[in-house]
């Protein structure tokens, strides 16, 4: 890891104000002294900012249900949000009129009805097709995808048939420089019977598909449910991690301290395999929405750079 030298004057500093305003995590005093500017402060900080983490929420947990949209994006960004998450594509144009950006858009209709299955083949590519199109309008980096439920189907053969419908997209998606995300969800509670409902299933996938447009999005809160370990897994597994989601568990709201996951050390984890993608927060705010984005983008930012 490298080390850098960073040197404060008194309320100023040559680096950007995203350094200046902020306190670097793992940052430590390198020595004191005065120059031509006035006292200083040097200090010695990895560079774990440079590969900073983008914050994303997710537009279905705070609008319609809470929020209208303008008021909800309005939130957002004063929050500190750069992007929004799952935009449905009638309001891809609010969205960037708000000046954020959009981390990921619905690629097929269905979770039960996915690509575990070869007769939903042919619907899913023109569905996918149609979502790269728009995806390449609004600069969308990922498209979400679903295994479906097994519905008899034994996890060997569900695998293959994924990776077969992968295959399949995979040329389309590098082509227009968009990644197709394969979602792990819990069985247990939320989606009985979905197949992609753990990451080493998920990992066979992307290994026979072999494409750097097929990847998996880590849902810490369903894996939570599913398998625990979750640093252990994000190490292990992080080359086929190209995206995240968050939310507390038990009951998918906010991530406070009535929850079970202790994020700070999860993101440190995701932080330290070098991602550089999005982390898009979908949990169900139990309190006041407003406040609930101000609290889950000041928590986590301090461990994604």
């Amino acid at each position: 890891m490298h080390t850098n030298i960073c040197t404060f004057h008194g309320i100023q500093s040559d680096l950007s104000p995203e350094f200046r305003d902020r306190r670097v995590p793992g940052a430590r005093p390198y020595g004191f002294q005065s120059d031509k500017d006035g006292p200083c402060i040097h200090f010695v900080a990895e560079t774990h900012f440079m590969t900073a983490i983008t914050q994303s929420v997710s537009w279905w947990c705070f609008t319609p249900r809470l929020m209208a949209p303008e008021a909800f994006l309005t939130a957002a960004a004063e929050a500190g949000f750069k992007a929004i998450e799952l935009v449905p594509p009638e309001y891809a144009q609010l969205v960037c009129d708000f000046g954020l950006k959009i981390s990921s858009m619905g690629g097929h209709n269905g979770i039960a009805n996915g690509l575990n299955r070869v007769d939903q083949h042919d619907r899913i590519e023109q569905e996918i097709r149609a979502k790269l199109e728009l995806a390449q309008r609004w600069s969308v980096p990922n498209l979400i995808c679903f295994s479906g439920e097994r519905k008899g189907l034994n996890d060997v053969e569900g695998a293959k048939v994924t990776a077969e419908g992968f295959a399949r997209l995979a040329p389309l998606a590098e082509a227009a420089g968009v990644t197709l995300v394969l979602e792990l969800l819990n069985s247990k509670v939320d989606h009985p019977d979905y197949q992609a409902d753990h990451t080493a299933w998920g990992v066979e996938v992307c290994k026979q598909v072999n494409s750097p447009a097929v990847k998996l999005l880590y849902d810490i809160y369903h894996m939570q449910i599913m398998e625990g370990d979750l640093i252990r897994t994000i190490r292990e597994a992080h080359a086929w991690i190209g995206h995240y989601h968050t939310a507390g568990n038990p009951g998918r709201n906010d991530l406070d301290e009535e929850q079970e996951i202790y994020y700070p050390s999860v993101l440190r984890a995701i932080r330290d395999t070098g991602y550089t993608g999005y982390l898009a927060h979908e949990f169900l705010p139990k309190g006041d929405p407003i406040q609930a984005l101000k609290n889950v983008f000041q928590l986590c930012e301090p461990y994604l750079r």
